[in-house]
């Protein structure tokens, strides 16, 4: 019987392939033209592992590890190639648990538990093995089995975060993975075999180790180790609460909302954070030299809210806050400078009119009145009303923007007189052991909540501006984190669980046909882990009320 043949279409170009080929065997005619490896393929707008066969007619674009979902595949194959070899090195009796817990420099931060010693030899020796695995092109096997075929199978393994995960699945299947005898569950694809995962270090760090992998601008080259030493700290205090409240993975999370202690965890969540800000106001208080509070963060890291609370707090020590919004001082529309796509730059520097900015808070810091301006944003322009102001001995300035930690803003104002604090919601949460939660997913959903209720922006639009609003903070934000002099983590425990609510009409209102679709479809599936959490026991005061609404704060 003749093969049946079908039409692909690639870079422009139709070709015919026989039914049932590998979209890898696809790919290998491409070797050497893209400018990093095809981990995977986008057929007809549907991603597709190497693995997959061609059943019809199709256009196929490449996606390489520079690609966010390529680097992102690449990440999560690494991880699988090193839990194999740490398994292969001290055998499945001597571990009792391997957590992958965030992101640390271009790496993540593992722990491990169990009588095997974590030592430097036991780095070098795994870090060995995993040079042998991705040498030896191992195929990574992907298979579906039944939800209650992959609980007992956890069960067996002694993965009792994962089974416990699932046991709140309402999917009938679940993909596993496996490398050789070794097999597990992770959330998201996986590269076609190990020989894609040839860049990767090793090493000890802090009581666990680091994965350090190549960045996607890089593909190729391992970066400097370069921890962000005071975020990391933040991010270990952050999990600490969480093993405290025995919640350190959405099935403990599920496990609370589902048996009724949800309603404390809310209430000692919302305190432990009040404590942190009230820390940081008496740090403030203590210091009265400190004039100007510089608050900055990236996108929906809850910086109104905080700094609201932060003023309470301040007032209860005895001094008196005024907010000041660094966007008031934005230039005039028709001068905001354009970025290389053409589009207003509004997150850059100069954006802002520095030069007015220092002048006026140097008068204020002289004890002069000063008249301070209001940007309307209808008009893109700056504006007057008779907003006077004028310090006194206690009073302080609460200055929130996404510059408050670059000294560029504030050149002009005494270092003595500034008292920088940095926050971001950093998610201390995991899917299981294996599979974190970006803290950019959590600031992401966010920001699509907010963005719908109080601008009437669509998920779809808040997604597509993502990476924009990405590469602003990756400029103007994270790399003057280590400035800070205090930190804040905005994130709470339970707060996925309560803006799936929110979050998932709005995603299912994206089109098939939309290139958004595809993280929309990604994000969909990250919430069908989460028992949902209703917001009516959320405190008003509540940082996630700036997104879901209802806070007693002008938000």
């Amino acid at each position: 019987m003749e093969q049946k043949m079908y039409n692909v279409t690639i870079q422009g170009e139709t070709k015919q392939y026989p039914e049932g080929i590998s979209y890898g065997d696809i790919v290998k005619e491409y070797e050497g033209t893209t400018e990093a490896p095809v981990i995977l393929v986008m057929a007809d707008g549907r991603l597709r592992e190497l693995h997959k066969h061609l059943k019809s007619d199709c256009e196929i674009r490449f996606v390489t590890t520079k690609d966010p979902i390529g680097h992102k595949t690449y990440c999560r194959s690494a991880t699988m190639i090193l839990l194999k070899a740490i398994y292969d090195v001290a055998g499945q009796e001597n571990i009792d648990k391997v957590v992958i817990h965030y992101s640390i420099g271009d790496g993540y931060y593992f722990t491990m538990k169990g009588p095997m010693e974590l030592t430097q030899d036991f780095i070098d020796r795994v870090k060995a093995q995993m040079h042998k695995i991705v040498d030896a092109n191992l195929p990574i096997v992907k298979r579906s089995v039944s939800t209650s075929e992959a609980v007992a199978l956890f069960h067996k393994h002694h993965m009792y975060d994962k089974e416990l995960l699932f046991n709140y699945r309402r999917g009938s299947k679940v993909n596993l993975y496996s490398i050789e005898s070794f097999e597990d569950y992770f959330y998201g694809f996986m590269a076609n075999h190990t020989g894609f995962i040839k860049t990767f270090d090793l090493f000890l760090y802090e009581g666990g180790f680091v994965l350090q992998l190549p960045t996607q601008k890089e593909p190729d080259k391992v970066p400097e180790f370069k921890p962000r030493e005071k975020v990391f700290h933040v991010q270990k205090e952050s999990q600490e609460w969480g093993d405290k409240l025995d919640i350190a993975t959405v099935g403990e999370l599920n496990e609370k909302v589902t048996r009724g202690g949800i309603q404390d965890i809310l209430l000692i969540q919302e305190a432990m954070q009040e404590a942190k800000i009230s820390e940081i106001a008496a740090r403030i208080a203590s210091e009265r030299n400190k004039k100007f509070v510089m608050i900055a963060g990236p996108s929906s890291s809850g910086k109104t809210t905080f700094s609201h609370r932060l003023s309470i707090q301040l007032a209860a020590h005895g001094m008196k806050p005024h907010p000041i919004a660094v966007d008031n001082y934005f230039v005039d529309r028709h001068l905001t400078p354009v970025d290389e796509f053409g589009e207003k730059n509004f997150e850059c520097l100069e954006a802002i009119d520095v030069e007015k900015f220092n002048e006026d808070m140097l008068a204020l810091l002289d004890g002069k009145r000063v008249e301070m301006p209001v940007f309307n944003f209808k008009t893109g322009t700056r504006e007057y009303k008779g907003d006077f102001l004028q310090l006194e001995k206690d009073d302080v300035l609460v200055i929130e923007g996404i510059h408050g930690l670059n000294d560029k803003l504030s050149y002009a104002l005494p270092k003595e007189s500034k008292f920088k604090i940095y926050i971001s919601a950093l998610t201390q949460l995991n899917i299981d052991e294996h599979n974190r939660i970006p803290t950019t997913d959590g600031r992401l959903i966010r920001r699509i909540v907010r963005d719908a209720r109080t601008r009437g922006t669509s998920a779809k639009e808040t997604i597509a501006r993502w990476s924009s609003v990405r590469r602003g903070e990756e400029q103007n934000i994270f790399p003057f984190q280590e400035e800070a002099d205090a930190m804040f983590n905005s994130a709470l425990i339970y707060e996925l669980a309560c803006l799936k609510v929110y979050a998932e009409p709005l995603l299912f209102g994206i089109d098939k046909s939309e290139p958004e679709y595809i993280e929309a479809k990604r994000l969909l599936k990250f919430f069908e882990y989460f028992v949902p959490v209703p917001s009516e026991a959320v405190p008003h005061n509540s940082i996630l009320r700036e997104f879901i609404g209802g806070s007693c704060f002008n938000v």
